[in-house]
């Protein structure tokens, strides 16, 4: 009997406790927020997929909640897409949001095509209901049209214009004997697998209000300034007479690539460029012959690499990289080599003039920013000239001719929290002031007038 005694209660609060119903707020004046009130979506490029968001609705209160729905306000027909909780809309109702908690909703987005030559925009809503309330939630998304190229190979002369932009998919190749002509104020924009192979010849006439612009194709907040977003600039072995000009070349996992050169100095030319925020190198030259003039290659995982000797002139650049969150600095901003290692090392002819340049490196572990390795007998002929640099050691296999040595530029803003880099060197205050050779080179990389006295850089002083 007593054991019987006994099991009774504790029966009795065993069905009490599962019978017991969970208790939800349902007082009109529950509490919920969200993350966010508006879902902005920067460029999104028709046809090429979605892009996807999260917004957070969050339950305020101390009891569960269950929301009457979440729902697309523009229903099958809308550009967007929900998933609430891992619930597809457009219609989500029901869901339960323990207290205190939030549930995730993702929004997506699918641009389709129109007519317009400008940037449109798309807008939707989403309404949350509970307790008799309402909450809405603004979706607005920029739409951009372009030109869809899909692996394609050009066999005749083309010409790109800046009508829309060019959207390139699994990579695009002209062919050998082949010109692409792109004029001012294009914007091509490469998916994550597409090179920009060049076996011909590339002239890229930019200006200095109308530049050329070559960039991923994700464009929204969270992509849009990650580096090694494509691959990159490849100018294979055949490949001459290329030029660039007022280019920017941004975000890539390589920037320029020059292959061997097998035609007359220089295989690439690049005047009033912008290399910037590439993963690995900024400009490569394997064997290859470049002329830069006025060009600014910045925040690279290696800015210049000229490897298995060639034939270069880099004259007023900034080359200059400091870390941030995207890269840390752990690479020297230049390196010059004679030499590959395949099976045995073998050495090239090398020629390298640097002349008016800055090549600085800062916030990392990098003591020599210009690195500089020579083997074997070959010529080898590199000259550093009226430039500034940042060296622990003395460098060694190059003639130096009247540089400034570990004296900082001055740049004038570098703010890596924000992001915020201004390679122009600081009025009245930086030592590259009028410490430039006159090579009769009239315009910086704004187009700005060099006087008779230039400033070391691509910057003149403002």
């Amino acid at each position: 009997m007593r054991k019987t005694i006994i099991l009774i209660p504790s029966l009795i609060l065993f069905l009490f406790l599962s019978c017991k119903k969970e208790t939800f707020i349902t007082s009109s004046d529950a509490r919920i927020s969200v993350s966010i009130d508006t879902v902005r979506f920067d460029t999104v490029f028709t046809r090429t997929g979605s892009v996807t968001q999260t917004l957070k609705i969050f339950n305020d209160n101390n009891q569960k909640l269950r929301l009457t729905s979440v729902e697309l306000m523009g229903g099958n027909a809308s550009p967007f897409r929900i998933n609430v909780d891992g619930n597809i809309g457009p219609i989500v109702p029901g869901t339960e949001i323990e207290a205190n908690d939030s549930a995730y909703v993702f929004v997506t987005v699918t641009i389709n095509p129109t007519a317009a030559n400008a940037p449109f925009i798309v807008r939707d809503s989403i309404r949350i209901q509970y307790n008799g309330n309402s909450r809405f939630v603004q979706l607005d998304a920029y739409g951009q049209n372009a030109r869809y190229l899909r692996g394609n190979i050009l066999t005749s002369n083309t010409t790109w214009d800046a009508t829309l932009p060019y959207v390139i998919l699994d990579g695009l190749l002209v062919g050998t004997n082949v010109t692409l002509n792109i004029q001012k104020g294009t914007r091509v924009h490469l998916h994550a697998d597409a090179p920009l192979l060049v076996d011909g010849t590339l002239i890229a006439n930019g200006t200095k209000s109308d530049s050329i612009t070559f960039q991923g194709d994700r464009l929204d907040k969270d992509y849009r300034d990650l580096p090694a977003s494509w691959p990159g600039i490849f100018f294979r072995n055949n490949s001459t007479a290329n030029s660039l000009k007022y280019a920017i070349i941004k975000n890539a996992y390589q920037g320029i690539v020059a292959g061997r050169s097998t035609g007359s100095f220089p295989k690439v030319s690049l005047s009033e460029c912008v290399i910037d925020n590439i993963y690995d190198a900024g400009l490569t030259g394997v064997n290859s012959s470049i002329k830069a003039v006025n060009c600014l290659i910045s925040n690279c995982g290696l800015n210049i690499l000229l490897a298995n000797g060639g034939d270069y002139e880099i004259t007023h650049c900034t080359v200059a990289s400091y870390s941030n969150v995207y890269l840390p600095h752990k690479k020297p901003v230049l390196v010059i080599s004679n030499w590959d290692s395949t099976n045995q090392v073998n050495t090239y002819d090398m020629k390298a003039v640097l002349r008016n340049n800055i090549f600085w490196g800062d916030y990392g572990n990098v003591d020599d920013e210009v690195v500089i390795f020579r083997r074997g007998t070959t010529p080898f002929n590199v000259t550093m000239e009226n430039s500034l640099y940042k060296a622990k050691n003395n460098l060694s296999n190059i003639n130096l001719i009247n540089n400034l040595m570990n004296t900082p530029p001055l740049f004038d803003s570098i703010d890596d929290n924000g992001k915020f880099y201004d390679f122009r060197i600081n009025k009245g205050r930086s030592p590259a002031i009028n410490k430039g050779k006159n090579l009769s080179i009239p315009v910086d990389l704004e187009g700005k007038p060099r006087d008779a006295q230039p400033d070391i850089g691509s910057y003149e002083k403002r």
